[in-house]
């Protein structure tokens, strides 16, 4: 695993960032380790529903740039994250039907922060990630967006299904890019929409799927069978661009 620059090392720095408000995307705590400080870190994380891992001191040795994890190490977030709310007002302030791209199982950082960069350059009003089994805003998403995370609000959910469902009670509907689905160019895209977004192994889920209100294949003419997901992401936003200018 790559070491990045918000890696958090050891029990006390670990505790303090918790303490502090930072956003920590994930711990890795050593398997079998309950001693009182690591005790402490995990009360914490469990308050801020964080994601935890307990795996062998191999594997934190292995992630380890200092060599003194003391059992503990944080993966934190290099932006804050926003909220829905926060994404739909600021649709509401441009006076735009709002535009959100959703993104079930990427956890490819590089394609986190490339669909960043496209959903800004697509003017979509920001982007949903889960928590869980997906790639959260560290150093190197932040690096693939060319800096459109500073610009482009990210807000990271418990859960997709129940997200899709809140927005759809806000007026928007749903797409999600599928190989079975109905070819994009056939497809009325205007309005207030949300795009979903699997990644090019599995797709969308199928219980994400089920929430979508339309499937959107795009058309293929190689002797391969899918594309990268930021590729699809881009392929899809635009044509909702090419449609808004219509």
């Amino acid at each position: 695993m790559r070491y990045e620059e918000l890696t958090i090392e050891g029990r006390n720095a670990v505790l303090e960032a918790f303490r502090s408000g930072k956003t920590i995307d994930k711990l890795f705590v050593l398997k079998g380790c309950q001693d009182g400080p690591v005790n402490s870190i995990l009360r914490e994380a469990r308050k801020r529903d964080t994601i935890v891992s307990f795996v062998a001191k191999e594997r934190l040795d292995q992630m380890s740039e200092t060599g003194k994890h003391q059992g503990v190490i944080a993966h934190a977030a290099a932006y804050e994250y926003a909220e829905i709310d926060d994404i739909l007002r600021r649709a509401e302030e441009k006076g735009e039907p709002p535009f959100l791209i959703l993104l079930d199982n990427i956890e490819d950082p590089h394609n986190l922060g490339a669909i960043i960069r496209t959903a800004n350059l697509a003017g979509a009003h920001g982007v949903v990630i889960p928590k869980r089994r997906a790639a959260g805003l560290t150093a190197t998403v932040a690096k693939a967006s060319a800096g459109a995370i500073n610009y482009t609000p990210v807000a990271k959910v418990t859960n997709l299904c129940a997200a899709i469902e809140e927005l759809k009670k806000k007026g928007l509907w749903f797409v999600c890019a599928d190989m079975e689905g109905t070819r994009m160019y056939d497809l009325d895209l205007k309005g207030p929409v949300g795009v979903v977004i699997g990644n090019e192994g599995e797709g969308v889920s199928r219980l994400v799927r089920e929430k979508c209100d339309l499937t959107a294949s795009i058309p293929m003419k190689g002797d391969i069978d899918s594309l990268n997901a930021s590729v699809a992401a881009g392929i899809l936003a635009y044509e909702i661009v090419r449609q808004r200018m219509c």
